[in-house]
């Protein structure tokens, strides 16, 4: 097991579409996973009965559906003197009610010997995320494919990947200790303003300048900010815990709410704030959540409002940039944010959108922009239409100049 790979969290996974016999209640009673004779390089030959959580994941809802069960892995003809058919009994969950033929199912294998299994939707954008993840390919032949010892470069767990092991349930700690008393400290033992902790991440990056590779530079700062927050974090979280709620239960629930919220809110303004430095180094005119059209406030304005809102200024040289962490459907968002920009871009950190989502973003003139370090994420396909933020930025400065 390598430290900061994903063979801390899983010994191997196992990845196959569904067919209508393993989804559909409806047309078959088997409960048995088909194509499972790979699946004993996991799980071996002998009978065994696994404790298992279950999730199921789409990109419609903001949270997955959970469930618990076994899963039985055994011979049927173990009493046969040549012959042997292994098969995988699941039980009915309110996951497996949600399956549908061609969704993915993974079945992971944790060090604790219980399982993980998630079923994504067919076509998802979460779907291909955690295909991309555990470095398994879109098949679609009958069987399982399996991957063991999961310590490749692929399988180093990074800012993407952590992302998506939480929407899996799965937090991962990572804490830079070296910092935290200077935190408690600077920040008086507690959460300072997100403006301001951005900047003491960046702080704390002395051997990167701003006016470097502007993707490399943005997903260091990224990274470098979520590593400290989570390191405050969770020192704030077990003091509050240690001191006790005297068993009142909606302060703790309410406390509890705090923490999740926080986590949602705070990514999306670090990268905001870690995106306007890079524009504040290289000189270029911007505002920031400006005021538009039916007091709409997009991210940012180039080369700023007072250009976008005067009739005289050619709207050519006018840029939108809407900025999320994640896209989902809030993408959708930013296409009535500035109604003088015909074509708005979007920069996002979320790896491995679908093709069907990115087909309908460039149907409606919305250019996504991903930090060039995520573009192997996508398909060759989608990669022609990705910009990254050193072309994003070579654009507007152009326009600036008056190059359109």
């Amino acid at each position: 097991m390598k430290q900061g790979y994903l063979s801390e969290y899983f010994k191997g996974i196992a990845v196959k579409s569904l067919s209508a016999v393993e989804a559909d209640a409806a047309r078959s009673n088997q409960h048995e996973f088909n194509g499972v004779a790979d699946l004993k390089k996991l799980f071996g030959k002998s009978r065994r009965t696994y404790d298992a959580k279950f999730i199921y994941l789409s990109d419609n809802d903001d949270e997955p559906v959970v469930d618990t069960g076994k899963l039985t892995w055994y011979d049927a003809r173990e009493n046969h003197p040549t012959r042997s058919e292994y098969r995988m009994y699941f039980p009915t969950t309110t996951v497996s009610m949600c399956a549908a033929e061609g969704d993915t199912l993974f079945v992971a294998l944790r060090p604790d010997d219980t399982l993980l299994v998630i079923i994504a939707e067919n076509g998802s954008t979460i779907g291909n995320q955690v295909r991309w993840l555990f470095g398994v390919d879109n098949s679609t032949h009958p069987g399982f494919s399996v991957r063991e010892e999961l310590e490749s470069e692929q399988d180093r767990i990074a800012f993407a990947s952590r992302f998506i092991l939480e929407q899996m349930g799965i937090a991962v700690e990572e804490n830079e200790t070296s910092f935290l008393d200077d935190m408690l400290v600077r920040f008086n033992g507690t959460f300072p303003k997100t403006r301001e902790f951005s900047e003491y991440a960046r702080s704390t990056l002395k051997d990167l300048n701003a006016l470097d590779d502007p993707d490399v530079v943005l997903m260091n700062w990224m990274e470098r900010e979520e590593i400290l927050f989570r390191t405050l974090e969770r020192y704030l979280i077990s003091e509050r815990l240690n001191r006790g709620f005297d068993d009142d239960v909606d302060s703790f629930i309410q406390y509890s709410l705090s923490v999740q919220n926080r986590r949602k809110s705070r990514v999306g303004q670090a990268l905001e704030n870690h995106v306007e430095q890079l524009f504040v180094a290289r000189g270029i005119r911007y505002s920031r959540t400006p005021i538009t059209e039916n007091r709409s406030k997009p991210d940012f304005i180039f080369p700023g409002i007072a250009e976008y809102h005067n009739p005289d200024f050619d709207g050519r040289f006018l840029t939108m940039l809407g900025v999320k962490s994640t896209c989902k459907d809030r993408w959708r968002q930013v296409l009535a944010e500035a109604n003088r920009i015909k074509c708005k871009h979007l920069l996002t950190l979320e790896t491995a959108i679908s093709e069907n989502q990115t087909n309908e973003m460039a149907a409606n003139c919305l250019r996504l922009v991903v930090p060039a370090g995520l573009h192997y994420t996508y398909t060759p396909d989608q990669q022609k239409i990705l910009m990254d933020m050193k072309g994003f930025i070579e654009r507007v400065t152009a326009r600036q100049n008056g190059m359109f």
